[in-house]
Order: C-alpha cells, then structure tokens, then sequence
C-alpha cells in the first residue's frame, strides 16, 4: 500500500499565525516521510517547546514533546532503545542553540544517528519576540530595548567544527528543495542537522520573506561545489548577506553513527531482544542499595 500525506493527517488544525513558514515545514515533513516510504509507525518525532515544537501535535506519528533544550537528549534515549525506528527532533533556534546547545554540539560530535531539524525563525516567537541565540546583534525587542549585545551564533559552523557528517540549511520559502534536504536527511548514517530558515511573520518581519525570497540561492547549483570538503563547507556557514546559501553544506558518508560502535547494540535494537529478568533476591538488594 503506498503511503499518501494523508496517512500523516494529524486531528488537530495548527494554531500558527496566518503566513508563517512551518506551515511549509509540516507539509514537508510529511512529503518527504512519503517519497522516503517511511510509515508513521517507523518515525519517532521529538519536540521541545515553542511555536514550532507543536508540530508533530499536527501529525498522525508517534512523538514525545518534552521539556525546552531537552528534545536531543530525549531523542538519544529513543534512539539507543530502538535504532531500528527513524528518531527526528523538531524544535526551534531558541530550544536547540540556546537551551539545548550543549546536546547539539555532543550529539553532533558522537555522530548519533538522529535527523536534527531546527525552525530557525531568529526569534522567540511563541513567547512574544525576545531575540534568540541566532538575532543579529543590535536587535530591538522587549527584553532588549536597546538593541541585544550579544553576537549571533553560527550553528551550520558550530556543528562542522564538532563534528557533524551532515550539515545543511533549508527555507521554508523553497518547498521543493526541502522536501528533498530533509530526504537526504532521514537516510544520512549518523547525525543529520537540517536548518530551516523559517519566517516568522508576527515577531521577526524584518527576517521575512521579503529579506529572504531575492537572497537565498541553492549550494548544488554551484559550479564546483563538493559538500565533502570542510574547509569550503566552514566558510560557505559564515556566508550571510546580500547572498544567503542554503543545502548540504557538508556531508560525510562512510562515518560509523554512535550506535554502530556500540557492542551490545551490534546485536540488534534492545527492544527486540529478550529481556533480563531479574529474580526476587535480586530486586531486594537493588532496593537496598538505593536506600
């Protein structure tokens, strides 16, 4: 039977403002999940909290909304239980680079076998427009008045400079090409970071389509550009401006993921094997160990 967005039809409308751009995420999330013939029941989805976290509360999938900075450390729980299942994180710039950069940056560096996508709308939406880790320095919100000090982080070159194998960046402005990104994703060995420029209409216009329609500009159209190589990839992440690129940034394929150099998980996803059952006299000095 072949799967259609339909069987990825979640009960609840999505309450984002009118324009925003993870309406385009969710629909190509579920485009992608199709053309990759992943089922609903093959994909564990993780969010955290903000406008974009509710996503998978869109979907038909199985998914675990946890705590703010918390989706990469519970998606690694997911995914050592049963590597067999696709474990995605959705979340957006202030959940994964603010809270959560330090799971990012280790989840990067082991090369865990988890597609990363991030909403990076370079704001604090759902709490009404306090500049995130990824506002340019200078911008004027209710928690800096004045204009933030602080300098933006660069997440595509934090996570080639950890370690990642698979960095990219997509907009939500360019459905087709992130159906595709986020397919190449869902199939990469280990850790995939997928960073959607994504335009926050209500709290961030000056970031919105306008600003990013005549300056993005796709990495494969390019002449000469190898994803495999690190140095162009690192300085291709800083690139920001008149001229905003986005794609596979970088891309290594013959990496081992962290649950390849695990011995006992060589042997299977634990949840298929049999399990250990401990006897009486065994579970009385656990318990008296805690005590």
């Amino acid at each position: 039977m072949m799967l259609t967005r339909r069987d990825f039809e979640g009960r609840e409308r999505p309450t984002w403002c009118q324009g925003c751009g993870n309406f385009a995420i969710l629909n190509a999330i579920k485009m992608a999940l199709v053309e990759q013939d992943i089922a609903p029941h093959q994909i564990v989805m993780v969010s955290g909290i903000g406008c974009g976290s509710k996503l998978p509360f869109y979907m038909k999938v199985t998914a675990y909304n946890t705590l703010h900075g918390r989706p990469v450390a519970v998606a690694t729980g997911v995914r050592l239980a049963n590597h067999g299942l696709k474990v995605m994180t959705v979340h957006g710039d202030g959940d994964g680079y603010g809270e959560g950069l330090s799971h990012f940056l280790n989840a990067a560096r082991r090369n865990l076998g988890i597609v990363d996508l991030i909403q990076n709308n370079r704001v604090y939406g759902l709490t009404k427009g306090q500049y995130s880790p990824t506002s340019e320095k200078g911008k004027r919100t209710p928690t800096s008045p004045e204009g933030s000090i602080d300098q933006p982080v660069d997440p595509l070159a934090m996570a080639i400079t950890a370690g990642a194998t698979f960095v990219s960046r997509g907009y939500s402005g360019d459905l087709k090409h992130l159906v595709w990104l986020i397919g190449e994703a869902l199939h990469h060995r280990g850790y995939a970071l997928v960073d959607v420029l994504q335009p926050c209409v209500t709290w961030n216009r000056d970031y919105a389509y306008d600003f990013y329609n005549p300056r993005v500009y796709r990495l494969q159209d390019e002449n000469g550009y190898d994803p495999q190589d690190r140095q162009t990839a690192w300085q291709r992440a800083q690139e920001w401006g008149e001229r905003i690129p986005i794609g596979i940034f970088y891309r290594v394929e013959d990496a081992p993921s962290y649950e390849e150099q695990v011995p006992t998980l060589k042997q299977g996803p634990l949840v298929a094997r049999s399990m250990v059952r401990l006897q009486p006299e065994q579970i009385a000095d656990l318990q008296t160990e805690i005590r």
